[in-house]
């Protein structure tokens, strides 16, 4: 007699950070990646704070070629301090950090690339912010997966043995 109700097999679940070894190879390429964008945006937001702008100002201000007012100046502080103390940290969770600022990066570039020209652009976004954003969401994405997410990973690989345990 068969039962209705079985349970089915479940694959084993995968965390990302719980299982693996911090102390592989590719936390160079995370931390590196977290430290310069990091260092990129308190760049540009101390810039942006040094020139007395006004908080949701959205006049004709600029700071290493791109629009900003005090709002996005003070942002930009706050992520590059998360993502200089996830390059402090390493390993997974810079890996992790880097993952999902870049996947926000992206989204506000598309939000503010909907928000140009309105009163909805609270941040003072023009188009080189919105490819910046792109720019910075794709290389923080590229560098949070680089050798987590992949079909094609070596056996060494840390990843692919944690999803591999036989």
């Amino acid at each position: 007699m068969t039962t209705l109700h079985a349970r089915p097999r479940t694959r084993p679940r995968v965390t990302l950070d719980d299982h693996l070894p911090v102390d592989h190879r590719l936390g160079r390429v995370y931390r590196y990646s977290a430290g310069f964008m990091g260092l990129f945006l308190l760049a540009f937001g101390v810039l942006g704070l040094v020139r007395r702008i006004g908080f949701f100002d959205t006049g004709a201000n600029t700071a290493l070629g791109l629009s900003t007012n005090g709002a996005l100046s003070v942002l930009s502080l706050v992520v590059g301090g998360v993502l200089l103390a996830a390059a402090v940290r390493g390993g997974n969770t810079a890996s992790t950090v880097n993952t999902v600022l870049g996947i926000a990066f992206l989204l506000v570039g598309f939000a503010f690339l909907f928000a140009l020209d309105s009163r909805f652009n609270f941040l003072n976004f023009r188009m080189q912010n919105v490819l910046f954003s792109f720019a910075v969401g794709l290389l923080l994405m590229t560098g949070g997966m680089y050798g987590r997410v992949s079909g094609g990973l070596p056996h060494d690989n840390p990843y692919w043995r944690s999803r591999h345990p036989g």
